[in-house]
C-alpha cells in the first residue's frame, strides 16, 4: 500500500443531477435535492438486507474464510513473482464459480525483483546480527558484501549539515516516526539523499508506529543522474540503538550483503468480474482492492482483505438477486506496491470511457473495524454520499470524510472522477504493514463482515439510484 495525497482537479465532463447519461455543464437540472434524498431513503431495506446478510446470516464470515484459504496456500504474492500468477489464476476460477458476470484477465506489464539473500551485522563496538529487508528496486552490493562506518541521523537536513561526514560511509537513518505519509519519504527517497553525499549504502529506520524488532519493507525510489546505491529498512530497535551509541561517540562499523536483482519486466494481469447494469450496462461503478503484496507476511492485511472485500461486496448483490442500474465492476489490480502499475495500465486503456465512471473505489487501509469513508468529489456528490452512508445507520458508521483517494484509482480521481476508499481504525495497521508479521493473525472475521457490507451497500446504491454522481 502507497498512501499519498492528490489535489483534486475538475474534469472536463461534467454531469447534472437529472440523468443517468453524462452531459456536459449546460444540462438543466430537472430534480431537487430533496428528491434525490428520497431516493435514496427508499434504499433502507435493501440496506438492512445486505447489512443482514454479511454480518449476521449466512454469509458472515465468508470474506475472511475465502482469504485465508488463499494466502494460506499461496503465501505473499511480489510483482513478478510465481505466487502472483498462481494466485491470480485461482482467483480467475473462483471469480467464475460464484456466479460473476464478464470475469476476464487484462493483461499488463510489471516489474520483477527479487531480494536474494541478504544480512548486515554489526562489526563494530561489538558483533550483533541486524534484521534487515532490502527495499524494493533495490540494487545488490558486490558479492563481498560493503564493510563501512555508519553515519546516524535523524533527518534529511541532518544529512545536509553533515555531508562532509558522509562520503564512503553507511547511513543509517533514525528519523522519529510522526504519520506515515510523512515518516514515509525515507524510506522512498533515503539512498538517493544518501549516494548525493557520497554514501556507499542507506539503512532506513523502518516506518513503523510500533515494534517488536520488525522490518518493515516497501517501494523506494531512484532518481537519475544520482548514483544508485543499496538500500533496506531495519527495525526501530536497531536504528535508536545505533543512535543512543554515535551520541556517545562511539565508532560503528557494519557489514551489509545484498543479493537483490531487478530483471526484465514481465506478464501479468488485473483480475476483472462485473455484475452488469439493468439500465445502463454501460456506466460503471468500480470496486478494487489489490492482489499482488510484498514477499513477506501473508499480504493478508495489505491488501488481501481489501481485494476480498471487494468480491463480497459482489457476492452479497448477487446472493440477494439484486441488479443495479449500472455495472458494478471489481478489479484486483496486479503491481499496486511497485506504484500502482497495473492501476495505471487499466486507465490508459479504459479512460476513453471516463465519463461512464460513476465512483471509483479501493480499500487499501486494512479491513478493521470501518469508522466511515473517505471521499474525493464536488460538494454536491458529497452531500449524495452523505445520504448513501445515512443507510448505514444500522452499523452505526455514517461518516463521510475527505480524501478518497488511493494508489490505484487516483489516476481517475486526478481526472475529474468521484472516488472513495474505506476508513476504518488504522491503529494496528502500521504495526504489521509491509512486514513479516502481515499474516491471517491480523485479521478479525467479524470486522471483515462489516467492512464488506459497508462496502457493499455504498456500492451497490451508487451504482443502482437514476443518476451517476455528479462532478465539479
Amino acid at each position: 500500500m502507497k498512501f499519498l495525497i492528490f489535489a483534486f482537479f475538475g474534469g472536463v465532463h461534467l454531469l447534472s443531477l437529472c440523468s443517468g447519461k453524462a452531459i456536459y455543464k449546460n444540462g438543466i437540472c430537472k430534480r431537487t435535492f430533496e428528491e434525490i434524498k428520497e431516493e435514496i431513503a427508499s434504499y433502507g431495506d435493501v440496506a438492512k438486507a445486505i447489512i443482514n446478510l454479511a454480518v449476521y446470516g449466512k454469509a458472515q464470515n465468508r470474506s475472511y474464510e475465502r482469504l485465508a484459504l488463499l494466502v494460506d496456500t499461496v503465501g505473499p504474492r511480489l510483482s513478478g513473482s510465481k505466487n502472483l500468477e498462481k494466485a491470480i489464476q485461482i482467483m480467475y476460477q473462483n471469480l467464475q464459480q460464484d456466479g460473476l458476470e464478464n470475469v476476464h484477465l487484462e493483461p499488463v506489464r510489471i516489474p520483477h525483483w527479487e531480494r536474494g539473500e541478504e544480512s548486515a551485522v554489526m562489526l563494530e563496538p561489538r558483533i550483533h546480527k541486524i534484521a534487515i529487508l532490502g527495499l524494493g528496486s533495490s540494487i545488490g552490493t558486490p558479492p563481498e558484501g560493503i564493510t563501512a562506518e555508519v553515519l546516524v541521523v535523524t533527518s534529511f537536513d541532518e544529512l545536509q549539515r553533515r555531508a562532509s561526514e558522509a562520503r564512503g560511509k553507511i547511513v543509517v537513518y533514525n528519523q522519529p516516526y510522526i504519520n506515515y505519509s510523512r515518516t514515509v519519504q525515507y524510506r522512498t527517497q533515503g539512498a538517493v539523499e544518501a549516494a548525493k553525499v557520497g554514501a556507499l549504502a542507506s539503512l532506513i529506520r523502518s516506518v513503523a508506529s510500533f515494534s517488536i524488532y520488525s522490518p518493515h519493507t516497501g517501494i523506494q525510489e531512484y532518481q537519475d543522474g544520482v548514483p544508485k546505491i543499496p538500500t533496506a529498512c531495519i527495525t526501530v530497535e536497531d536504528a535508536e540503538m545505533m543512535s543512543r551509541m554515535a551520541s556517545h561517540g562511539i565508532k560503528i562499523v557494519i557489514q551489509l550483503k545484498m543479493g537483490a536483482k531487478t530483471y526484465p519486466d514481465t506478464d501479468s494481469f488485473n483480475t476483472v468480474a462485473e455484475i452488469t447494469g439493468s439500465k445502463y450496462p454501460e456506466q460503471v461503478v468500480l470496486v478494487s482492492g489489490h492482489l499482488d503484496s510484498w514477499d513477506v507476511g501473508q499480504g493478508a492485511m495489505d491488501d488481501g482483505g481489501g481485494a476480498f472485500i471487494s468480491w463480497e461486496a459482489l457476492s452479497l448483490i448477487k446472493d440477494l438477486g439484486l441488479r443495479p442500474k449500472r455495472t458494478l465492476r471489481l478489479v484486483l489490480w496486479t503491481a499496486e506496491e511497485q506504484g500502482g502499475v497495473g492501476a495505471f495500465q487499466y486507465y490508459q486503456l479504459h479512460k476513453v470511457n471516463i465519463s461512464n465512471y460513476s465512483l471509483v473505489m479501493e480499500s487499501d487501509a486494512g479491513t478493521f473495524l470501518p469508522t466511515g469513508l473517505q471521499f474525493t468529489g464536488s460538494e454536491k456528490a458529497r452531500a449524495i454520499m452523505e445520504e448513501v452512508m445515512s443507510l448505514l445507520k444500522p452499523l452505526n458508521i455514517t461518516q463521510v470524510l475527505s480524501h478518497g483517494e488511493g494508489t490505484d484509482i487516483n489516476f481517475w480521481i486526478q481526472a475529474g472522477v468521484p472516488g472513495a476508499s474505506l476508513l476504518d481504525d488504522l491503529y494496528k495497521y502500521f504495526f504489521f504493514h509491509h512486514s513479516h508479521g502481515d499474516t491471517m493473525t491480523v485479521m478479525d472475521p467479524k470486522q471483515m463482515n462489516v467492512a464488506a457490507a459497508v462496502w457493499a451497500v455504498v456500492s451497490y446504491v451508487v451504482a443502482d439510484m437514476e443518476e451517476m454522481l455528479p462532478r465539479s
